[in-house]
C-alpha cells in the first residue's frame, strides 16, 4: 500500500514573511531544476554578510557542513538574545511591557520552530501579564506546555485548576511514599521519622518544588491548600497536615509576602515551627501561641480549620506531648500539681485541637474542642503515680540489697496501672495521646516493668490511637535495641499477645511487626517465633509489600538458622577432636 505523501506543518514562518517548508516546498515541485532552486534558496536565506561568503567554500573543503555551521550561528545568537532578553527582564515600568508586548506578537508564531523556541519562550517567561490567545495555544500543544516555563505555566494555572491538579497530583503521591517509606524501613535503623529538624525536612524535593510551582501566586497556594484538606478528609492521612505546615514554613523561608502576609495561619505556624525546632516552649513563646488562639475574631473561625492542620501534623504531635511528658516529670520532682502549670495546660489545649482536626473540617463546625477538666484534675495524677512508681523501682535497684523490702517495693510499684487511666484512654484522645507518649518515655529508659504496665492497657485508646504509624514506628524503633527482653515469655506476652495481635488485621500493624521480627528473630523462643510467622502470613488483601517483607524475613531467618546449626556443629566436631586427648605441652622458659 502506497504511503501518503508528508504532511508539512506550518512552522509560522511564512506569518513573519520568511521563506519557511511551505515555500522550499512549491519552489522544489514547481521548478524544472531542483539542484538550481536549492542552491538559490541557499543564496537568498542563507547568512547575508558580504564578508562572509567567500569563506563557505573554505569551510566546504574542510568538510563543514553548511547546517553545521549555520547552527552553531544560529546557537551563538539563540544565547546573546536571550541575555539580552533577560537584561531587559530585570528592569521595570510600563515602557518594559510594551516592549515585550510587541516582542511577543512578533516573535509567537515561530515558537513550534525548535530552534528558535527558547527565545519565544524567554520572551513569555519576562511576560507579566501574558494574553489568553498565547496561554491557549500552549495548554493546546503538548509539546510547547512541557517546555513552557513554571513562571509561565503559573499564569496557565490560575484559571485552569484541573491542569494545576494534574501536575500536583504526582508531586502530593510522591510526597507520602516517601514518608511512608521512612515509618516501614527495616533496613535503617538510624533513618527514624521525628529525627529531621522542621528545616531540614522543608528542603525536600517535593516541598521546594511546590514552593517553586506556586511563587508568590496566592491563587495557586489556596489551590494547594484546597487539595491538601480534601485529601486529607477523603484519607484522614495526617501527612498531608505535615505538607500544609512545611510548604507555609518554606514559602517564609524564602520570604513571599504575598502570600505569608495573607495567610492567617503564618505567625501561628512560625511560632510553633520554632518551639518545635528548639524542642522547648518558654513563657514568651506560649503566651504568643495562647494569643493566637484567644484572638480569633468572629467571623474568622474558620482560621481553626487551618490552625487545627497544622496542630495535627504527626511531628506537632510528637512535640506537644514529649513537652507534656517532661513538664509531667518536672512537676514530679518538684511536687506541683498539673492544674498549676499555664504552659502544661497550653499544650494539651493545642493536642486536643489537633486532635480534633478531621471532625472539625468534615463536619464545617469551626469551634475549639473543650479541654476535659478531669483530664487535668484526675487522668494525669493518676499518669504521675505511674512515673512515680518508675522512679521508685529505678533508685530501689540502686540500693544494697535487701530482700524484704524489694519484694515490698516491686508489689507496690509492679501492678496494674489505676484504672483511672485505662477509663481516661478510653474516653479522651488527648489522655490516649498522653499515655502513648509515656510508653515511649519508659521504653526510651528500658523499663521492662514500666513497658508492661502500659501495655497491658494500650490496645484501649479511643480511636485505636496507638496504632497509627508514628507511634509504632517510633515504639518499634525503641524495643529493638531491648532485644534480650523478648526471651522472656511475660514480656512477649505483654507486647504480642495483649497489643499488637489485638489489631493485627491491619495492614501497618502488621509491617511494623514484621520490622520488629527483623532484628529480634534470634532472641525469641523457637515456639513464640513459629507462632508470630504464623500469625503474620499475609493474606491475599495485604500489600505485595508486606508480601516481600515477609518472604524476604523467612529467608533471613532460614539462613541464621542453618548459621546457627553449622556452628552448633562445628563445636561438636572440635569437642571430639582426638587432640584433646594430647597433653599440653608445658612452656620451656630459657
Amino acid at each position: 500500500m502506497a504511503q501518503p505523501p508528508p504532511k508539512f506543518v506550518g512552522t509560522g514562518l511564512e506569518e513573519l514573511k520568511i521563506p519557511g517548508q511551505s515555500f522550499l516546498r512549491d519552489a522544489l515541485t514547481s521548478c524544472t531544476d531542483p539542484l538550481k532552486a536549492i542552491e538559490n534558496f541557499q543564496f537568498e536565506n542563507g547568512i547575508l554578510l558580504p564578508s562572509l561568503r567567500p569563506m563557505l567554500p573554505l569551510l566546504d573543503l574542510h568538510g563543514v557542513r553548511r547546517l553545521d555551521f549555520h547552527t552553531s550561528v544560529l546557537e551563538e545568537l539563540r544565547e546573546k538574545l536571550i541575555a539580552e532578553i533577560n537584561k531587559l527582564g530585570a528592569k521595570e515600568g510600563r515602557e518594559r511591557d510594551k516592549i515585550f508586548d510587541k516582542l511577543l506578537k512578533e516573535s509567537f508564531p515561530v515558537v513550534r520552530v525548535r530552534a528558535l523556541r527558547p527565545i519565544v519562550m524567554c520572551i513569555l517567561r519576562n511576560t507579566p501579564h501574558i494574553d489568553d490567545k498565547y496561554l491557549r495555544v500552549l495548554v493546546r500543544d503538548r509539546e510547547l506546555y512541557q517546555d513552557t516555563d513554571t513562571e509561565v505555566k503559573r499564569q496557565i494555572w490560575k484559571d485552569n485548576q484541573s491542569l494545576f491538579g494534574d501536575e500536583v497530583s504526582p508531586l502530593l503521591s510522591q510526597y507520602i511514599r516517601e514518608k511512608e517509606h521512612i515509618l516501614f524501613d527495616h533496613l535503617n535503623l538510624n533513618n527514624l521519622f521525628f529525627t529531621p529538624s522542621p528545616k531540614v525536612r522543608r528542603q525536600g524535593e517535593v516541598v521546594q518544588k511546590l514552593a517553586k510551582m506556586i511563587g508568590n501566586n496566592v491563587k495557586l497556594y489556596d489551590m494547594v491548600l484546597q487539595f491538601l484538606r480534601t485529601l486529607f478528609l477523603r484519607t484522614r492521612n495526617v501527612h498531608y497536615c505535615t505538607l500544609r505546615a512545611e510548604l507555609l514554613m518554606a514559602l517564609h523561608d524564602l520570604e513571599v509576602q504575598d502570600i505569608i502576609s495573607v495567610d492567617p495561619c503564618h505567625k501561628f505556624t512560625w511560632c510553633l515551627d520554632a518551639c518545635i525546632r528548639e524542642k522547648n516552649v518558654d513563657i514568651k513563646r506560649s503566651r504568643e501561641l495562647q494569643g493566637f488562639l484567644d484572638n480569633i475574631k468572629r467571623g474568622q473561625e474558620q482560621v481553626l480549620g487551618d490552625l487545627s492542620m497544622t496542630l495535627c501534623d504527626p511531628y506537632a504531635i510528637n512535640f506537644l506531648a514529649t513537652s507534656a511528658i517532661k513538664i509531667l516529670q518536672h512537676l514530679i520532682n518538684n511536687e506541683g500539681l498539673p492544674r498549676e502549670n499555664t504552659i502544661l495546660i497550653l499544650l494539651l489545649r493545642m493536642l486536643a485541637l489537633g486532635l480534633s482536626a478531621w471532625v472539625m473540617i468534615d463536619s464545617q463546625e469551626f469551634k475549639e474542642p473543650k479541654l476535659d477538666s478531669q483530664v487535668v484534675t484526675k487522668f494525669l495524677p493518676a499518669l504521675m503515680s505511674l512515673m512515680v512508681d518508675d522512679q521508685v523501682r529505678h533508685l530501689t535497684a540502686k540500693l544494697p540489697p535487701d530482700e524484704r523490702e524489694s519484694a515490698i517495693t516491686t508489689i507496690e510499684h509492679s501492678g496494674p496501672a489505676p484504672d483511672a487511666v485505662e477509663a481516661y484512654i478510653q474516653e479522651s484522645t488527648v489522655a490516649s495521646i498522653l499515655a502513648m507518649y509515656y510508653t515511649l518515655h519508659t521504653a526510651r529508659q528500658k523499663d521492662r516493668v514500666g513497658i508492661l504496665r502500659v501495655l497491658a492497657i494500650l490496645a484501649c485508646c479511643k480511636d485505636d490511637r496507638a496504632y497509627e504509624d508514628p507511634f509504632l514506628h517510633s515504639l518499634i524503633a525503641l524495643l529493638i535495641p531491648m532485644a534480650e527482653e523478648f526471651t522472656a515469655e511475660d514480656f512477649c506476652t505483654g507486647l504480642f499477645d495483649e497489643f499488637l495481635f489485638a489489631r493485627l488485621t491491619r495492614d501497618n500493624v502488621t509491617r511494623h511487626m514484621l520490622k520488629l521480627l527483623w532484628y529480634i528473630h534470634p532472641k525469641l523462643p523457637a515456639a513464640r517465633l513459629q507462632t508470630l510467622l504464623k500469625a503474620l502470613q499475609p493474606t491475599a488483601q495485604h500489600h505485595e509489600n508486606v508480601h516481600k517483607l515477609y518472604e524476604n524475613l523467612q529467608a533471613r531467618i532460614g539462613l541464621a538458622m542453618q548459621e546457627s546449626a553449622a556452628a552448633s556443629e562445628a563445636m561438636e566436631i572440635d569437642y571430639d577432636s582426638p587432640l584433646k586427648s594430647v597433653p599440653t605441652p608445658k612452656p620451656h622458659y630459657i
